[in-house]
C-alpha cells in the first residue's frame, strides 16, 4: 500500500501543493523551517519571526482532526508525515508532531519506519464511549436543569441553531464542531473546567468514523441529531427534568 494520501482532495487535505483552505495563510516549507531555526526570510525584519512552529503545528492538528471526522483519513490506512507535509505545503516536522498528538488521543498509532495508521474502531467502542459520556453528562445536566435560570439557557439558543445550520450543510466535520460547541456551552454552566475538558475529549473520540462507516451519518441523520439539541434546550428552559432525562438518554443512545 502506498503511503500518504491517495485520491481526490477533501476538506482536510488539499489535492495540490500550496496553501490549503483548512490552513489559511500557510507559509512555504522553506519559510517554516527557517522560522523554526530562528532565521528570517528575505523582506522580513530579524526581530519579527515569520511564524511560530507551535502555531503551524496547531493549524495542522486542526486540519488533520477535520480530515479524521470527515473520513478522508481512512481507518486502517497508513499516512506518512512527509507525504502529508507535501500536501499541506510544510515540512514533515509539524505534521509529525500533530500526528504524535493524535496518537496520544488514540486516533492513530505509530507504524515504525512508515508513518501513522488511523485506528480502526467498531460499534462496541462507540457504545462504550456513549455510555461513559452519559455517566458524566447526565447527572450534570439534570442538576443544571434544576438550578440554572431560564435566561442563561436562552443564551445558548444561537449555539443550538448553529448545529441545525451545520447539519443542513451535510458536512460531518462542520457539524462535529458545532455539536461539540453546544455540549461544551451546556456543561460550561457547571463551572467545572476539568469536566468540560474531559467530556469534550470523549465527545471528540466519539465523532471519529467507524470501520466501513461510509454513508453513515448522512445529512438526514445530522439534522435529526441537531433537532435533539433544540428539543433539549426547550426542555431545559422549561425546567422539565423528566423530559431532559429522556432526551439526554436518547441523544447518547444514538450518539455520533
Amino acid at each position: 500500500m502506498k503511503q500518504g494520501v491517495q485520491g481526490s482532495a477533501g476538506p482536510g487535505i488539499p489535492a495540490t501543493r500550496g496553501r490549503p483552505a483548512s490552513v489559511p495563510a500557510q507559509p512555504s516549507a522553506a519559510d517554516v523551517n527557517a522560522a523554526a531555526r530562528g532565521e528570517h526570510t528575505h523582506g522580513e525584519q530579524p526581530d519579527r519571526p515569520l511564524v511560530q512552529r507551535a502555531s503551524v503545528r496547531g493549524q495542522i492538528l486542526d486540519a488533520l482532526r477535520t480530515a479524521l471526522v470527515s473520513g478522508e483519513l481512512k481507518p486502517g490506512e497508513v499516512y506518512s508525515a512527509p507525504a502529508l507535509g507535501e500536501r499541506f505545503g510544510v515540512s514533515a516536522t509539524p505534521v509529525r508532531e500533530a500526528m504524535q498528538q493524535l496518537a496520544l488521543e488514540g486516533a492513530v498509532e505509530v507504524v515504525p519506519n512508515r508513518g501513522f495508521r488511523v485506528v480502526e474502531r467498531d460499534a462496541r467502542e462507540l457504545a462504550e464511549l456513549a455510555e461513559v459520556r452519559a455517566l458524566i453528562e447526565m447527572p450534570v445536566m439534570l442538576r443544571l436543569a434544576r438550578t440554572v435560570p431560564v435566561e442563561r439557557w436562552a443564551e445558548l439558543r444561537p449555539l443550538a441553531e448553529a448545529t441545525v445550520r451545520a447539519a443542513s450543510s451535510g458536512c460531518r466535520a462542520t457539524y462535529a464542531e458545532a455539536d461539540r460547541a453546544f455540549h461544551r456551552a451546556v456543561l460550561g454552566l457547571a463551572g467545572n473546567a476539568q469536566l468540560v475538558r474531559i467530556a469534550d475529549d470523549l465527545h471528540r473520540r466519539a465523532q471519529w468514523p467507524l470501520i466501513g462507516a461510509a454513508g453513515r451519518w448522512g445529512r438526514a441523520d445530522l439534522i435529526a441529531d441537531a433537532a435533539e439539541h433544540t428539543a433539549l434546550l426547550d426542555a431545559l428552559i422549561a425546567g422539565n427534568v423528566d423530559v431532559v432525562r429522556t432526551l439526554v438518554s436518547e441523544h447518547f443512545a444514538g450518539a455520533n
